[in-house]
């Protein structure tokens, strides 16, 4: 290791990544353990990271998404500590069936961390600041939850959270806009084309 790479900051894909090769459970529970403060917004990364995926999940993310309200209404509250029923925090985050997708989250960061830098820094970690940020998982999480099943139309409300979590971690409220913008779109797409995907399946049958 050079000196300049001993002083460079650590990023989060080499949090996450340290986090990933380590032994043990990957878990919520060890998750939680190891990041602390920062739980919150690395637990919205994956667990809203799986519905932000652009393939229909026909609903099998309701529970992440579920999580992550829980998780988000105790950010609102202002809890320093996480937390979650033992069920929960045993739950697996990583396994071998969901390699694919930790490798297209960290490819994702990465490229992320190379655009993104600090902006505006005195904007985040705040009571009022977080209090805006779980408010606005909440709002993410639950359109993700309600759009149909099968049509996708969970992917951007995911994407705005996965987005917003990052730019959060990085401070870069750049960042935090782009995932407000996405997040936007994709509750509009959800509310307008998924109540035209209902009304579609109401006259079929």
């Amino acid at each position: 290791m050079t000196p300049a790479d001993a002083h460079a900051p650590v990023t989060v894909s080499d949090q996450l990544e340290g986090w990933l090769t380590s032994e043990g459970d990957k878990t919520l529970g060890s998750l939680i353990e190891l990041f602390e403060e920062k739980s919150f917004a690395i637990l919205f990364v994956l667990l809203l990271g799986v519905p932000a995926l652009p393939i229909p999940t026909g609903g099998a993310t309701h529970v992440f998404e579920v999580i992550a309200v829980l998780l988000a209404v105790q950010l609102i509250a202002g809890r320093d500590e996480i937390w979650l029923p033992q069920k929960w925090r045993d739950k697996p985050l990583v396994g071998q069936k969901s390699q694919k997708f930790v490798t297209s989250l960290m490819r994702m960061i990465r490229r992320l961390e190379k655009i993104s830098r600090p902006r505006l820094r005195f904007l985040f970690d705040h009571r009022l600041s977080n209090i805006v940020f779980g408010v606005l998982v909440v709002g993410g999480s639950v359109a993700a939850f309600f759009a149909p099943p099968f049509t996708g139309l969970d992917t951007l409300p995911a994407l705005g959270v996965v987005l917003l979590s990052l730019a959060v971690l990085m401070q870069d409220v750049l960042l935090a806009i782009v995932a407000l913008a996405v997040g936007a779109a994709g509750i509009f797409l959800s509310l307008f084309l998924g109540a035209a995907a209902i009304d579609g399946l109401q006259k079929l049958f």
